[in-house]
């Protein structure tokens, strides 16, 4: 009986809505995809010794997966690793992590725990991970959330005349209505990034990507005035490019981390 009533909490807070799932299955595994082509061969054979055959892209995507756990962990600690909170008009290294965590304090303790040489394999598995699923959100505008609207969950609007927010429209709608797998997106967009590209975005300072998801963020609201705006062809045509650079740059940034991080062993 308690079995069961905790398999039915877990389900019903999966169901619940979230600021916490970014780009949804495509863009995460997009994301893992371009930086699997482009990190070096010391870094992937240092991901195989914690992951074994498991590449970026199936990596990507299990810390959304496993938001239905019902162990603590995942129903009380987890759910803040996915994102950071900036505030119109500030900078996150005015802020700083809350005192109970964000993406950005989440990323370096669990890097820390893949340099640790007496971490077990579970713990780094864990926090590889996890690692390879943050860096995918806070290249998503709206999990640089401002603190008011829940990253955009509370921006409730229509997508081509279906009832949604504007957190789901660049979590999912907007990527999945190109009608690609994610290795054909992946392959689509990873041909587009030319060595001048990859150099200008080979950044690994998380900083640096949450500055330019809110510089993003500010620009992608609707118009002001409309309580239900039905969005479609032109708020597609406006943005489509900028969520997709979001994940060339994301992947780019991957790769730039995972290498730094692997540089000197772990």
């Amino acid at each position: 009986m308690i079995y069961r009533t905790v398999l039915s909490l877990a389900a019903m807070i999966a169901c619940l809505p979230s600021p916490a799932a970014a780009w949804g299955q495509i863009g995460h595994r997009v994301i893992g995809a371009i930086a699997d082509d482009r990190i070096s061969g010391k870094t992937r054979a240092e991901i195989a010794l914690i992951l074994g055959a498991e590449d970026l892209a199936e990596a990507s995507t299990w810390a959304d997966e496993e938001r239905s756990n019902p162990a603590t962990f995942w129903q009380t600690e987890a759910g803040r690793y996915h994102y950071v909170t900036v505030p119109a008009g500030k900078v996150y290294a005015d802020l700083g992590p809350p005192q109970e965590g964000d993406a950005l304090s989440a990323l370096e303790r669990f890097s820390a725990t893949v340099r640790d040489p007496i971490a077990s394999q579970a713990n780094k598995a864990l926090a590889l991970r996890f690692i390879v699923h943050i860096v995918g959100d806070v290249h998503q505008p709206l999990h640089a959330g401002n603190g008011d609207d829940r990253g955009g969950n509370d921006v409730k609007l229509r997508w081509f005349g279906e009832d949604t927010n504007l957190h789901a429209v660049w979590d999912t709608e907007m990527l999945e209505g190109q009608k690609l797998s994610y290795s054909e997106y992946a392959n689509w967009l990873g041909r587009q990034i030319d060595p001048a590209r990859t150099i200008e975005w080979w950044d690994s300072d998380p900083q640096v990507w949450v500055a330019e998801s809110t510089a993003i963020r500010d620009m992608i609201y609707p118009e002001a005035g409309e309580e239900m705006p039905d969005l479609g062809y032109a708020y597609q045509y406006e943005h489509l490019a900028t969520a997709e650079q979001r994940l060339q740059q994301g992947g780019i940034r991957l790769a730039a981390y995972l290498d730094e991080l692997f540089s000197t062993g772990s």
